[in-house]
């Protein structure tokens, strides 16, 4: 299984807001910040953190993709 971020990037562009202003409003670091501009995991509490900055659910800014359907 991997993760995509791609909807999180996409809502920081409609709220009109960058990366490093995310990071410092929802209080991550920056290593934090680079796992998930790399489509790494992160932890639960990030992702909460994330969405109650973004007003969002988990769903909304995440994808799980399962690999194995991929290279069907």
């Amino acid at each position: 299984m991997a993760v995509s971020y791609s909807k999180l990037w996409k809502k920081l562009i409609d709220k009109n807001m960058k990366k490093m202003q995310l990071k410092e409003v929802a209080g991550i670091g920056s290593t934090t910040l680079s796992k998930l501009s790399k489509n790494q995991p992160v932890s639960i509490e990030v992702m909460m953190k994330l969405c109650s900055v973004l007003e969002c659910n988990i769903g909304d800014i995440m994808d799980v993709i399962d690999e194995r359907k991929q290279e069907v």
